[in-house]
């Protein structure tokens, strides 16, 4: 007997359009697979911004109440209401129980650092800006002449040094 081949000429067109239909489903069945997977993502966030919805709703409705402003008021403003008698307790030593807030130094207001320096620079006690000039060294405050490279001071230019003076502290302070 004769054997007879194993691949035929159908059974390679049938492979053949298998493998087409195959190819051709792939691309739409994986693009099916991403959009529902979206599709579920997105009723997820739906839920979660209706549960926001529903507790800024609620929220509305409180603050429309007076009796919650009140409330509120007094919780977070720590406001008192009319013939009420509020007390506030002060901790007597705060650094013993709890750990005390280190607080940084008080400045004086800008207000009062701009009068002393404008009545600094009236008085002509105020320090001088410290920019350099190309031929100053560093550390070397403008108005002082350089030093020659040779060592030797410049000549004098016919001014007198002014040394700064410390400001008075005001008593309002």
């Amino acid at each position: 007997m004769a054997k007879k081949p194993q691949l035929t000429g159908r059974a390679a067109i049938l492979a053949v359009v298998v493998c087409a239909i195959a190819m051709s489903l792939a691309y739409p069945v994986r693009t099916y697979i991403a959009q529902r997977r979206d599709i579920a993502e997105l009723r997820e966030e739906k839920a979660k911004v209706e549960a926001e919805r529903q507790r800024l709703l609620a929220e509305s409705r409180q603050v429309g109440d007076p009796n919650w402003v009140r409330r509120t008021a007094k919780e977070r403003l720590h406001y008192c209401g009319q013939g009420e008698r509020c007390f506030v307790v002060m901790d007597p030593d705060p650094g013993k129980g709890q750990a005390a807030a280190q607080r940084p130094a008080q400045q004086p207001p800008w207000y009062q650092t701009l009068w002393e320096s404008v009545q600094a620079a009236d008085d002509g006690t105020g320090r001088r800006a410290t920019e350099q000039s190309p031929g100053q060294s560093a550390g070397q405050p403008t108005g002082q002449p350089a030093e020659q490279p040779t060592g030797q001071p410049t000549e004098p230019t016919g001014q007198p040094e002014k040394q700064p003076e410390k400001q008075k502290e005001s008593v309002g302070q």
